[in-house]
């Protein structure tokens, strides 16, 4: 079993300081999969989004940083995909622009015999990370 992890999982997994870091690492170390996925579109994510300096306290360089070393580092071995996949493989799900990343990012899970893991809601064929009803366990 692989996991192709999306934007926010990835985000939460590796900024110590997210709200949901606890529960994806949790969900991560307690995994028997084969290896986590990461592709282009998942790094830049983590790059754009914690190279925010006024929100996440860091800049790009700072973000690029933390994703290398989290890729070097990390316990549970990140293993990058290349992504070949061109908008021909959008699913016909996608309807609207919010699902555009969530569309590519599972036909490319599927086109590399992974799962898209994800912290949200309805896309389907994905694998939502559960939610910690009890945050002291």
């Amino acid at each position: 079993m692989k996991y192709l992890l999306d934007v926010n999982s990835l985000i939460a997994y590796g900024f110590r300081r997210h709200g949901l870091h606890e529960q994806v690492a949790c969900w991560m170390q307690s995994c028997k999969v084969d290896r986590f996925l990461t592709c282009s579109i998942t790094e830049l994510g983590f790059v754009r989004v914690l190279g925010n300096v006024r929100t996440y306290g860091m800049d790009v360089t700072r973000a690029r940083k933390l994703l290398l070393e989290l890729k070097k580092s990390a316990a549970l071995q990140l293993e990058f995909i290349a992504d070949g996949n061109d908008v021909s493989f959008l699913p016909p799900w996608v309807k609207n622009f919010a699902q555009t990343t969530d569309g590519h990012l599972a036909q490319l899970a599927i086109a590399n015999d992974a799962i898209l893991a994800t912290l949200d809601e309805g896309i389907p064929g994905a694998f939502r990370i559960p939610m910690r009803t009890n945050p002291g366990l």
